[in-house]
């Protein structure tokens, strides 16, 4: 996988790119609710919070929230654009979170996980930081449960180029499982669709996915002409919805 430098590359589009509206927001917040303890509040990490797009809706659901984000442009974002009285942001990563020890109850990385450079380092900073018996809600794509998006074969090696930027989830688990943790639960969820395949294309064209940045120049260029033709055949299509996977393992 090409490392992308989010102070270089894609801060500029990222929040309109990857926005969430608030039916999707909710179905993750809803899947976040059924794998937490009930207590409230609950003190809370977003690990590549990026422009913080989930960060304000888990201190309103769960209790106070700090979002760390290694790139200085996607924090000043979050800062700007996503405030909320219940959050924070701080400069840091999956491995090396600026926090004490012991002091979240659980830590959401939402597909962040595959830009870890040192995963194993990850792992031994999650146990440090969370509670006993804290979680990691997983949202990863894995290479052997990927959920395909309609608009990915249009790309020339599109499935096996964004497969690629994956580990297999038993290479995830056996990484969290060596280290004593536990799997408590894993599933997928439904996102709703974000509105039509037009719409959908216009998002898609903001190349706020690290899938593009794996791709040639004639590789972009091919596979956005062939998606363009697909959807000017019917662009009020609604964009198809598509199970997710969610893998929430518990600090032991």
């Amino acid at each position: 996988m090409r490392r992308i430098d989010h102070d270089t590359e894609q801060y500029k589009d990222y929040a309109r790119g990857r926005a969430l509206d608030e039916r999707q927001l909710r179905t993750w917040i809803s899947a976040f609710e059924a794998v937490l303890p009930e207590r409230r509040p609950l003190a809370g990490l977003d690990v590549g919070s990026g422009t913080g797009r989930f960060t304000p809706a888990l201190a309103s659901a769960f209790g106070p929230v700090t979002g760390i984000e290694p790139a200085v442009r996607m924090r000043e974002t979050a800062q700007a654009h996503a405030p909320h009285p219940g959050v924070r942001y701080l400069a840091g990563s999956a491995e090396d979170m600026p926090v004490p020890s012991g002091s979240a109850d659980y830590a959401l990385m939402f597909l962040s996980w595959h830009h870890v450079q040192d995963k194993p380092g990850a792992v031994r900073e999650l146990d440090r930081v969370l509670r006993p018996g804290g979680r990691l809600l997983l949202r990863a794509n894995f290479s052997d449960h990927h959920p395909g998006p309609w608009w990915l074969e249009h790309f020339p090696r599109g499935l096996e180029v964004d497969a690629s930027l994956f580990q297999p989830l038993h290479e995830v688990i056996a990484m969290f499982t060596s280290a004593g943790w536990r799997v408590a639960d894993f599933g997928t969820v439904t996102e709703p669709s974000s509105g039509t395949r037009g719409d959908m294309l216009e998002r898609l064209r903001l190349r706020t996915l690290s899938f593009f940045a794996q791709l040639t120049p004639d590789e972009l260029e091919a596979g956005f002409r062939r998606l363009e033709e697909a959807v000017a055949a019917d662009p009020g299509a609604p964009a198809p919805d598509f199970p997710e996977p969610l893998l929430t393992l518990e600090r032991r």
